[in-house]
């Protein structure tokens, strides 16, 4: 498909790709996907790429505070192709976090937690583990690197189902809260870290126009 330019100046928004038929931008941390309720949760990554693409649409979101990669689509046909693509699980994710602690690590393998997510709702947005009314939720996890001068480690994670928080939640449940994270972390954890260290750094996927496998890597800024 043709390229197009990136976007002009728009404070904070990286086009990593723009053709006829897609766009796949690098969210920062603390924008919103989407609007949120209310006048001022109105400025967002889809009103700002909208402003320069017409015809742009949300095809999936990452929460405000989690950074990385994200694809719109422009025109309805590619949404729903693509929309297609994710809930069929065509669609490759990984992401990178740093987390509390040392991480029990084997080698390169990759660790699965299968822990079922619920809505807790006394206290949503939040969500919990429950093994009775938790819907099947399933995260691949890779250890990186120890950081023993800070007890951090770093990780890769794939999360195989798309619950809300999931990555956050089940790296808390195993004992190892993401810094920076205001939801699921101890204060302690939370601080150790100006933002949520957590970034969605590959995504891959089959053009919805052409079929070409498409694959995107943005790691983690080294700011974070």
């Amino acid at each position: 498909m043709p390229t197009e330019p990136g976007l002009p100046a728009e404070p904070d928004i990286c086009v990593v790709h723009a053709d006829t038929a897609i766009i796949v931008l690098d969210k920062p941390s603390g924008l919103l996907s989407v609007p949120g309720r209310g006048a001022d949760k109105q400025d967002c990554l889809s009103a700002r790429v909208q402003a320069q693409y017409a015809d742009a649409l949300v095809v999936h979101r990452l929460d405000m505070s989690t950074s990385g990669l994200i694809v719109m689509a422009r025109g309805a046909a590619v949404q729903r192709a693509l929309s297609e693509a994710f809930a069929n699980r065509a669609v490759t994710k990984r992401y990178e976090a740093i987390v509390h602690g040392e991480v029990e690590a084997t080698g390169n393998d990759w660790r699965v937690i299968d822990l079922p997510i619920a809505v807790d709702w006394p206290n949503r947005p939040l969500r919990v583990i429950n093994h009775e009314t938790g819907k099947p939720s399933v995260t691949r996890l890779q250890h990186v690197q120890f950081d023993a001068d800070r007890n951090t480690s770093h990780v890769l994670l794939e999360p195989l189902t798309g619950r809300t928080h999931q990555l956050r939640l089940h790296l808390q449940a195993i004992g190892h809260p993401i810094l920076g994270d205001a939801l699921y972390a101890p204060p302690a954890v939370m601080a150790m870290a100006p933002r949520l260290l957590l970034h969605a750094c590959a995504l891959g996927f089959n053009h919805p126009v052409s079929g070409v496998a498409m694959q995107f890597d943005r790691p983690m800024p080294v700011s974070a």
